[in-house]
């Protein structure tokens, strides 16, 4: 029994923890219902019941998330893709350097057949009778 208490204090100090990380490092426009100070107080003093209520009830949750499980993905902060393939200017790049390479390419294999018709043009000396 004693160590059913201590595994259930651990979670409570691990669930405050979290908690004043989350509650410090949110933007001061998602914390809701109580100012920053009050919120860490509260998760201080009523380190279980204000955890839970700060998750709950003080701060905002991301947009897209849906329930407690968070199951849906989370939004992308505005104006940021979520993921290199939805990003327009890397798009545009790799675009624009397949284009370079693909031009590159082009000009070895053009200067690889004139310099093969130049020596089928040239008269081969192998092919002359010795006189």
């Amino acid at each position: 029994m004693a160590r059913l208490y201590v595994l259930l204090f651990l979670v409570q100090v691990v669930l405050a923890v979290v908690a004043l990380i989350s509650c410090l490092s949110a933007d001061e426009e998602k914390v809701k219902a109580l100012p920053r100070m009050i919120w860490v107080l509260i998760i201080l003093f009523f380190p279980l019941v204000g955890s839970i209520a700060w998750f709950l009830v003080g701060r905002e949750r991301p947009a897209g998330t849906t329930g407690v499980t968070g199951a849906a993905r989370p939004a992308a902060p505005a104006g940021r893709p979520l993921a290199p393939d939805d990003d327009p200017e890397f798009l545009a790049s790799l675009d624009e350097r397949s284009r370079r390479e693909d031009q590159e390419r082009l000009r070895l294999w053009e200067e690889d057949l004139r310099r093969r018709e130049e020596e089928l043009r040239r008269p081969d000396d192998r092919d002359r009778p010795e006189v």
